[in-house]
């Protein structure tokens, strides 16, 4: 059963139609990243995934359950942490066990695990405002994976950060995700970020945003810095590239 299945999924906003006919089946335990023109409905496809918005037609079924409201069981990040000033690294990773109605001791082991596998170790005191841009958003990717959900969402969640921090986030998700293999979908603008990461790329129209293309990520793993100088690597990126700037004239 597919974690995520979409079918003739269908969304306006008065007069503005911002998805129309989209479809898609995400397998278990697969990386992957939505890329597309500004406006062109990836983040409004993730809220529909995780039913904060109702489609105007079409289904999403989430391990074969219609979305009909909010899902609980599904990770987020956002573009911004989001985390609690007074709160610690720690006790900001709980705190999403805590809204669950569960006990924070009775996860803390898992999230001490998390701060090591993210690089946090050191850190579990700290809080947001100690921590650099990059490792907030460690915390906040930590947090989303600390109940085990079945299904992470990903909307731009290196889009604030410098290039540097943004490339060496990149790394440090793929070191992470080789070793939970959650699900995830992920929405980016960054074409390199997109084939380093992903399993499979599915690239959207610009607005009515519709699925153009997807690529197949072929590319070996884990993945490391050495990857980005790889033939298939520059091969990749560049078609990538090519058909969002298609998809872009398509709208001018």
């Amino acid at each position: 059963m597919a974690p995520v299945f979409v079918r003739g999924l269908c969304k306006s906003f008065k007069n503005v139609v911002a998805l129309q006919d989209v479809s898609l089946a995400v397998s278990e335990r697969q990386f992957v990243t939505i890329v597309g023109p500004s406006g062109c409905g990836k983040s409004t496809l993730l809220r529909l995934i995780c039913g904060l918005i109702p489609p105007t037609s079409g289904e999403v079924r989430v391990r074969g359950v219609p979305v009909t409201a909010p899902i609980t069981d599904v990770g987020m990040v956002f573009q911004s942490p989001v985390l609690m000033p007074w709160r610690t690294t720690l006790d900001n990773i709980l705190f999403v066990a805590e809204m669950r109605g569960e006990s924070g001791n009775k996860y803390r082991t898992r999230a001490r695990e998390l701060i090591e596998l993210a690089g946090l170790s050191g850190f579990e005191a700290r809080r947001p405002h100690e921590l650099s841009g990059g490792m907030q958003q460690r915390v906040a990717i930590c947090r989303a994976l600390l109940l085990n959900p079945p299904l992470i969402l990903m909307d731009e969640p290196f889009g604030a950060l410098d290039v540097i921090t943004r490339e060496r986030m990149g790394f440090e998700l793929e070191k992470i995700w080789n070793v939970t293999k959650t699900t995830v979908i992920f929405v980016t603008h960054s074409i390199s970020e997109s084939v380093l990461l992903s399993d499979r790329i599915i690239v959207m129209s610009a607005r009515p945003g519709r699925i153009v293309r997807t690529f197949d990520v072929a590319l070996p793993r884990p993945r490391g810095r050495e990857l980005l100088s790889h033939p298939d690597f520059v091969r990749l990126s560049a078609e990538v590239r090519s058909c969002i700037e298609d998809a872009s004239l398509a709208q001018a």
